[in-house]
């Protein structure tokens, strides 16, 4: 079905997320910070990332600039996942490139549905 790089700060969330996805039949790798995560997009190339926003290093919108401003990468899908739920804060995450943005807490289908959906792409 696909990879999904989940690039998150907290262990928890990371490890809720990974098996939300992999119990929806998804190839889940990880990242604990947004310098880690380029790393891994370079090495794994995956198919989507949900990308935290606070982050230690390298926060989720300048990964995400990163990857839209790079032709290799510009057609990676990103959800942006992050506690961050105003109005302006996800204007801002699409404005960076974000494909979708998901607020958390979350209910577990709404996230695996945008995932899904996107990768259908």
């Amino acid at each position: 079905m696909g990879t999904v790089l989940v690039v998150e700060d907290s262990l928890s969330q990371r490890e809720m997320i990974s098996s939300l996805l992999k119990g929806s039949g998804l190839s889940v790798i990880v990242a604990s910070d947004g310098v880690e995560a380029l790393e891994q997009i370079q090495s794994s190339c995956p198919d989507l990332v949900v990308l935290d926003i606070i982050m230690p290093r390298m926060n989720g919108y300048e990964v995400c600039r990163r990857l839209k401003s790079n032709s290799e990468t510009q057609n990676l899908a990103v959800v942006m996942c992050s506690a961050k739920k105003e109005e302006f804060d996800r204007y801002w995450g699409i404005k960076q490139g974000a494909d979708a943005y998901v607020t958390k807490p979350f209910h577990p289908q709404e996230l695996v549905g945008t995932v899904k959906q996107l990768l259908r792409g």
